[in-house]
């Protein structure tokens, strides 16, 4: 079948100009040529002649033939990351923060027209607008606001086109109303309660020098106060907790990897791309941007996060909202897990690693230690041969039985939050591994991220938001008749 112009092209090699930065996940073993890491975890082996030929592409040399071809595996296999030449730092580490992201590199912004779709809060667009340099050219799209003068005249000051709508549609109905007047190659998706900051387009668009990316996401921070009379518990809580940051750690962006989605909060897309998937889903108000960012993953297209590029976002300032909007993000599970079976499981179990988890939260260290020496050893027998050593296999087999502690924990308190409450109340011989499930993965996350916030409360914070998530997870269930979220699957045996 031919290819239409507005298919993806072949994922192939690191493309040209670019440099590469191993991630720091990545393990070396036997003089570098046996490769490990990245996710869904694999080993890659290379002859001595492509490890050397990989460490000159990371130290700076360009790639072409075979060694750009092993320079795009490893990107895909988010065990490496692409870099602009002349600019080979490491990923960002814990914290990283990167002010514009332009990896000190000179160039202008590819041609790209922002998108900022409105429903009332005219201050908080006129934030919006502010913030950007007035380079791009911006379409404003007014969602049928009740009172839309407001927006108008924002809109005026800044020199935006405005595009009104009289019925209510979502922001993803919004945005697709702009893309039929969008004639630029690229477009940056921003929403009105979010500002930009200084360079960050030049930080994201120069990866669409890849013709295989079709989206790339910035960090999106909360932009809550940080010291002062508003330094609340709920703004340190929110700082260091918001749904819509995911992290510091860059990567390739899909189902089963270690980011899975990206917000449209702030997303640069591939205007062809957008086309190719038929622009947001019109029946979705909520993960209308998890849906369209796997639709393009689907349809052969690549997603980056970039996380050393940021872009604040406003968070509710009380509980009650907060709490809400996770409710209402819950809501979406159900319809995206029609969408995209299997995607929205709340943990995937493999037997091994389950049995050592609950056995530790359970209190019988005995069976969780035969369990973990199971795993071990068959992970070891699979490995050995390709020179990961045995010990390697241990702390891998260690590792996945703590992270599949942590997602029961997370999925438990989130999908039977009342049913933890009960055995805690209760007592007896359930009460332990009740409490741990529920504590542990907010104490892990507390220790990993080391919030302004003490314990106690960010651990009630932190229940609290799982809990109202998981409400909204049930309700969209309910509503839809489908149970795909409720549902673990099930990994293979070993790890």
């Amino acid at each position: 079948m031919a290819a239409s112009a507005c298919d993806p092209p072949l994922m192939g090699g690191l493309a040209d100009g670019f440099g590469l930065a191993l991630d720091r996940s990545l393990r070396r073993f036997r003089d570098g040529t046996v490769l490990a890491g990245g996710r869904p975890g694999r080993v890659i082996t290379l002859t001595a002649q492509g490890a050397g030929a990989l460490d000159a592409v990371v130290g700076g040399e360009g790639a072409s033939g075979a060694v750009a071809e092993l320079a795009g595996r490893l990107v895909q296999a988010g065990m490496a990351h692409p870099r602009r030449r002349g600019s080979m730092a490491s990923p960002a580490a814990d914290g990283a923060d990167g002010a514009d992201g332009a990896d000190g590199a000179d160039g202008a912004v590819a041609s790209v027209t922002i998108v900022v779709p409105a429903h009332d809060r005219p201050a908080a667009l006129e934030r919006c607008l502010s913030s950007m340099d007035g380079t791009v050219p911006v379409i404003v799209v007014d969602d049928a606001s009740r009172d839309p003068a407001p927006i108008a005249a924002v809109c005026a000051f800044h020199g935006a086109r405005l595009i009104r709508r009289t019925d209510n549609g979502g922001p993803g109905v919004a945005r697709n109303d702009a893309l039929a007047v969008v004639d630029t190659d690229l477009v940056a998706f921003v929403d009105s309660d979010c500002t930009v900051s200084a360079g960050w387009l030049d930080g994201l668009t120069w990866l669409f020098d890849d013709p295989t990316i079709g989206a790339v996401a910035p960090r999106i921070r909360a932009a809550v106060p940080s010291d002062g009379p508003g330094n609340r518990a709920i703004d340190r809580f929110s700082r260091s907790h918001s749904p819509l940051d995911l992290g510091p750690h860059e990567g390739e962006v899909g189902p089963r990897r270690a980011v899975r989605y990206v917000p449209t909060a702030a997303l640069v897309v591939r205007r062809d791309a957008l086309a190719a998937v038929t622009g947001f889903d019109a029946d979705l108000r909520v993960g209308e941007d998890v849906d369209l960012v796997w639709r393009l993953v689907e349809a052969g297209w690549r997603v980056r996060y970039v996380p050393t590029v940021t872009v604040s976002h406003a968070e509710p300032d009380r509980w009650r909202p907060l709490l809400a909007r996770r409710l209402r993000y819950g809501t979406s599970a159900a319809p995206l897990s029609t969408r995209h079976p299997g995607n929205l499981a709340p943990v995937e179990l493999r037997p091994l690693a389950t049995l050592a988890a609950l056995a530790a939260l359970s209190g019988r260290p005995r069976v969780a230690i035969t369990a973990l020496t199971c795993s071990a050893l068959t992970l070891t027998r699979t490995v050995r041969s390709l020179g990961v050593p045995a010990a390697q296999a241990w702390t891998w087999s260690v590792q996945g039985a703590a992270w599949t502690a942590i997602g029961l924990g997370r999925s438990t308190t989130m999908l039977a939050g009342p049913v933890l409450a009960v055995a805690v109340i209760r007592g007896g011989r359930g009460r332990r591994a009740a409490l741990a499930l529920a504590v542990l993965p907010p104490v892990v996350e507390w220790v990993r991220t080391q919030p302004d916030l003490d314990l106690p409360r960010w651990v009630a914070a932190s229940i609290a938001d799982d809990v109202a998530y998981g409400a909204g997870v049930w309700l969209g269930c309910l509503r839809t008749r489908s149970w795909g979220p409720l549902l673990p699957t099930a990994g293979s045996w070993g790890r």
